[in-house]
C-alpha cells in the first residue's frame, strides 16, 4: 500500500527477525488465528506421566523456571479439563517476574470445573469453552468470573478450529497450551499446532502417558513433518523447540 501511494519502501536484512518477534501478531492479523505453542515435559523415551497419572516432576527446577518465562511470553495459557481435575493446577506465572499473568483457556465440553480449583486468580481472565448446556454450572462459574463460551461441534465436544477463531477475536497473539495427552493430540490432529517446546529429562520411564494420543499410522508419510528451530541444556534437560514445517508461511 504504502509503494502504490508512491512512498519509497526498502525492507532490511532484520525483517525476518522483526517478524519473529511478533509471530503471533502476525498470525493473528493474516490467520485470524493465534500462534499455538504447545509445552511438553518428558523423559527420554517420551514418558510425561506414570500410568497412576503423577507426573511432579519429571523435570529439574532450571526446566520448568524456563517454561514459567514462555508461559510469561505468551497471551494465554490453554489446558483441558483433564489436567486441571487431575493436577488442579494454577498454570500462572511464579518462577520468573513478569509484570502480568496470562490469561487462561479450558477445554471443558461438560463444565466440570470445581469452583475451587487453583485456577481462579483474581484479576486474570479465564474463559472456559463448552460443548454440553448446564445453565446453572454456567452462572456458577461465571458468578467466580470465568467466562464461559459454548461452541459445540458436530461430535458434542469443543470445536477447536471455532475455538481458535474466537481467541484470536479476544486478540490473543500467543497460546502457550500445556494439556495431557488427549487434549494434545486433538489439537495436533486438528491441524492447530504451529510449534513444540519440548523438555526432555534424561531418566527412562517406559510405560505410561505419552507425549500425545496420535493414535496409530498406517504409513509414514502421515507424520507431523517437523523442523528443528533449536536445541538447548536447561540444567540437566535438554529443551528442544520444533515448529510445524511450513505453519509460518503466511
Amino acid at each position: 500500500r504504502l509503494r502504490a501511494a508512491g512512498i519509497e519502501v526498502e525492507v532490511g536484512p532484520g525483517a525476518a527477525e522483526s517478524r519473529e518477534l511478533n509471530i503471533g501478531f502476525f498470525s493473528r492479523m493474516i490467520r485470524k488465528t493465534p500462534w499455538v505453542r504447545m509445552k511438553i515435559a518428558a523423559s527420554l523415551d517420551g514418558t510425561t506421566a506414570l500410568a497412576n497419572g503423577q507426573s511432579q516432576w519429571i523435570t529439574a527446577e532450571p526446566a520448568r523456571a524456563d517454561g514459567h518465562a514462555w508461559r510469561a511470553h505468551a497471551c494465554a495459557v490453554l489446558t483441558g479439563i483433564g489436567t486441571v481435575v487431575q493436577d488442579n493446577p494454577r498454570l500462572d506465572v511464579r518462577l520468573v517476574e513478569t509484570p502480568r499473568q496470562p490469561h487462561l483457556v479450558v477445554v471443558d465440553s461438560h463444565l466440570d470445573t470445581p469452583l475451587d480449583a487453583h485456577l481462579f486468580i483474581a484479576g486474570r481472565a479465564l474463559f472456559i469453552y463448552a460443548a454440553g448446556p448446564n445453565d446453572s454450572k454456567k452462572a456458577a462459574l461465571e458468578a467466580r468470573g470465568a467466562t464461559v463460551i459454548h461452541l459445540p461441534d458436530a461430535n458434542g465436544k469443543v470445536d477447536l478450529a471455532a475455538m481458535m477463531k474466537d481467541l484470536a477475536r479476544r486478540e490473543i497473539n500467543e497460546l502457550h497450551v500445556e494439556a495431557g495427552s488427549k487434549l494434545n493430540g486433538s489439537l495436533i490432529r486438528a491441524g492447530l499446532v504451529d510449534e513444540f517446546l519440548i523438555y526432555l529429562a534424561p531418566k527412562m520411564i517406559g510405560q505410561g502417558f505419552g507425549m500425545a494420543s496420535l493414535g496409530p499410522l498406517t504409513e509414514l508419510s502421515q507424520a507431523v513433518a517437523l523442523e528443528f528451530r533449536s536445541t538447548a541444556m536447561i540444567g540437566p534437560d535438554v529443551r528442544i523447540v520444533a515448529r510445524v514445517k511450513g505453519c509460518d508461511q503466511f
